[in-house]
């Protein structure tokens, strides 16, 4: 019982981030507790979903062929199957809303301690787990008890896990039919105008209060033309109504991970760099040199956005 199984997702054809992110988290916890990483893929082209997810950190693959999207009903009993077939130590799943909404429901019918949200998990002799709590102003850690546990992880806080694996392929028996759903899953909409998933995007120019007025996000859309970014912000721009909600980063907005993350205007407030802080490179441009998002950034530009972005467009042109 020192194995780790790592239940990945997705949305509409695709795998989220978060399970590349889970394999990583998996394997960590994996080594430090000696045991192989089992990681399954429920529901969709369980397949073609196995071959991306056969990464060199995994030991193993489960797929269960149970419908097309997540099913709450679904999810928990395969989950609660796999688990007993398997009797991991651990088992982990993303801290998402389809995680959230099935992690604790699992965690309460297995009898097992269960830790959301967590930014880092450790283990010597016990777990321990960190979260971050007060709009992460505050980062706490708990150490959870017993042999076995459940956790759910943040996306974003572990690298993407990469490269082709040669885990061993086999699909779990489960009778999707026999399972006796309370509430299924009618439709799926897009957040906001649903015109761009900024989560989706390897470079983003996102705006904060330092824009001023609305007819200057006609500057940063001449820079995104010029680059070839998508153009996202912080949550005051989208509760002045400027930006629709689909492209808000942060909290209550969405979690990016892209490879460049350009911030013009924006302070860099606990609530939206928890949003991205995940970018594998991050460059700020801000008047204030003590601006926290200069903490975070990889480059900074101290400077007024309405000289620096003119000059950026004209490089890139």
């Amino acid at each position: 019982m020192s194995d780790v199984l790592f239940v990945a997702e997705h949305r509409r054809g695709d795998l989220r981030d978060v399970s590349y992110e889970g394999i990583s988290a998996g394997r960590e916890l994996a080594d430090a507790l000696g045991g192989d990483l089992h990681v399954a893929v429920v529901s969709g082209p369980v397949d073609r979903f196995a071959e991306s997810l056969n990464t060199p950190e995994v030991d193993a693959i489960h797929t269960v062929d149970a419908g097309e999207e997540f099913d709450h009903d679904t999810y928990a009993a395969a989950t609660e199957a796999l688990h007993a077939e398997l009797d991991p130590a651990a088992l982990l799943l993303p801290n998402s809303v389809n995680g959230l909404d099935y992690a604790p429901a699992v965690a309460d019918s297995l009898g097992l301690p269960y830790a959301s949200d967590a930014v880092d998990i450790a283990y010597d002799d016990g777990l321990t787990v960190t979260r971050e709590m007060y709009g992460s102003k505050v980062e706490t850690t708990v150490d959870v008890a017993g042999d076995q546990f459940v956790i759910s992880i943040r996306s974003g806080e572990w690298a993407a896990a990469d490269g082709a694996g040669d885990a061993t392929v086999s699909a779990f028996e489960f009778d999707a039919d026999s399972v006796d759903d309370g509430a299924r899953v009618q439709g799926f909409e897009e957040v906001g105008s649903g015109d761009v998933d900024i989560s989706e995007a390897d470079f983003l120019v996102s705006i904060g209060r330092g824009i001023e007025e609305e007819e200057n996000l006609d500057l940063i859309r001449d820079l995104c033309d010029a680059t070839g970014a998508t153009l996202s912000s912080s949550r005051p721009i989208v509760d002045n109504g400027w930006l629709p909600k689909n492209r808000q980063v942060g909290q209550s907005g969405k979690q990016v991970t892209p490879d460049v993350y350009l911030a013009i205007g924006i302070s860099g407030a606990v609530q939206h760099v928890a949003g991205m802080k995940g970018a594998e490179t991050i460059i700020a441009i801000n008047t204030d040199p003590n601006a926290p998002i200069f903490d975070i950034a990889d480059y900074g530009i101290v400077g007024d956005l309405f000289d620096v972005v003119p000059a950026l467009i004209e490089e890139f042109n």
